[in-house]
C-alpha cells in the first residue's frame, strides 16, 4: 500500500498540475478578451483589431493547430525541426561535456585555449548562420552546426566549472586510498559535474531549438522556422503564433524528458519538495 507521504506527494504534483492548466486557461481567457472586439466596449473595437493584429486570434490560432494535424501538412516540418534540434541537442551535449572535462583537467590546455574559447563564445551566432549555409548548404547540417554553437558553449562552461569546484578533501581522501586517475574521472569528477550538466542542459534545450528555427528562418525550404517566416511574408500572425506554441509545447516535452532522465541518474542526490513535485 502507498504511504501517507507518496499519497501527499502525489496530491501535491495534482494541485500543482491544476494550478498550471487554471493558469494557462486563464491567460487564454484575456487572450481572447482582448482580441474580440464584440466582448469589449465600442470605444475599444479598434483597439482589440489591433491586438488581434499584432498578436493573433486564439480561436483561429487553435484552429490552424487543429488543421496543420488533421490535414498532415505539419509533420514533415515538425519532423525536420525535432530532428535538427535533437542533433544540435546532442552533439552540443556530448561535445561540451568531453570538451569541458578535457580542459578542467588539463590546466596547461586550458590557459592556451582560454582567449580563443571566450573570443569565439562573445561572437554572435547568428552571423554564423551565413557562414554555415555557404559550408553546409541549406539543408539539416547548417542548422544543426548553428544549434551545435549554442548548445555547446552553456554545456562546456558547466562541466568545466563543475569539475574545477570538486571539494580539494573528497579528491585527498581518494587518493590516499589509491583510486587511480580513471577511478578518479568516474567515481569523483564525473559525478561532480554530473548536477551542473543537467542544470545547463535545461536551458540547452531551448537553445537548441532557437538554433534550428532560426537556421530556418534565415534559409530553408521546410521546417516549422520556414512555415513561420512564410506567415510573416503574409502577416498571418495566427500561423506565426501557432507555430510558436508548437515549438514551445515541444520544447517543453524535451525538457520533460531531460528532467526525468535527471531524476533516474541522479538518484543520489537529495531532493527539495519542489523537485519531488514535478
Amino acid at each position: 500500500m502507498p504511504s501517507s507521504k507518496d499519497s501527499r506527494a502525489g496530491g501535491g504534483r495534482l494541485r500543482l498540475r491544476a494550478f498550471q492548466a487554471l493558469l494557462f486557461v486563464l491567460l487564454v481567457v484575456i487572450w481572447y478578451v482582448l482580441t474580440s472586439p464584440t466582448l469589449l466596449p465600442p470605444i475599444y473595437f479598434t483597439e482589440a483589431n489591433q491586438a488581434a493584429f499584432f498578436f493573433g486570434e486564439p480561436v483561429k490560432v487553435f484552429a490552424r493547430l487543429w488543421q496543420w494535424f488533421v490535414s498532415g501538412e505539419i509533420y514533415e516540418h515538425l519532423w525536420v525541426t525535432l530532428v535538427e534540434t535533437l542533433l544540435a541537442f546532442l552533439i552540443g551535449t556530448v561535445s561540451g561535456v568531453v570538451i569541458g572535462l578535457w580542459l578542467a583537467l588539463s590546466p596547461t590546455a586550458s590557459a592556451v585555449l582560454d582567449p580563443y574559447i571566450k573570443a569565439v563564445n562573445a561572437m554572435p551566432r547568428v552571423i554564423l548562420a551565413p557562414i554555415f549555409f555557404v559550408w553546409f548548404g541549406l539543408g539539416i547540417a547548417s542548422k544543426v552546426a548553428l544549434g551545435v554553437t549554442l548548445v555547446f558553449f552553456i554545456v562546456f562552461f558547466n562541466v568545466y566549472q563543475g569539475v574545477r569546484e570538486v571539494s580539494p578533501v573528497v579528491l585527498a581522501n581518494a587518493r590516499m586510498l589509491g583510486a587511480s586517475p580513471r577511478q578518479l574521472l568516474r567515481h569523483v569528477y564525473v559525478p561532480s559535474a554530473m548536477s551542473w550538466v543537467f542544470a545547463s542542459l535545461h536551458n540547452s534545450v531551448g537553445l537548441a531549438f532557437v538554433g534550428a528555427v532560426v537556421g530556418e528562418y534565415l534559409g530553408s525550404a521546410k521546417g516549422v522556422g520556414y512555415l513561420i517566416h512564410q506567415a510573416e511574408g503574409f502577416f498571418d500572425m495566427n500561423t506565426v503564433v501557432a507555430g510558436i506554441l508548437l515549438l514551445s509545447a515541444f520544447a517543453l516535452l524535451l525538457d520533460w524528458a531531460v528532467g526525468l532522465a535527471e531524476r533516474r541518474l541522479m538518484v543520489w542526490q537529495p531532493r527539495t519538495i519542489e523537485t519531488e513535485r514535478t
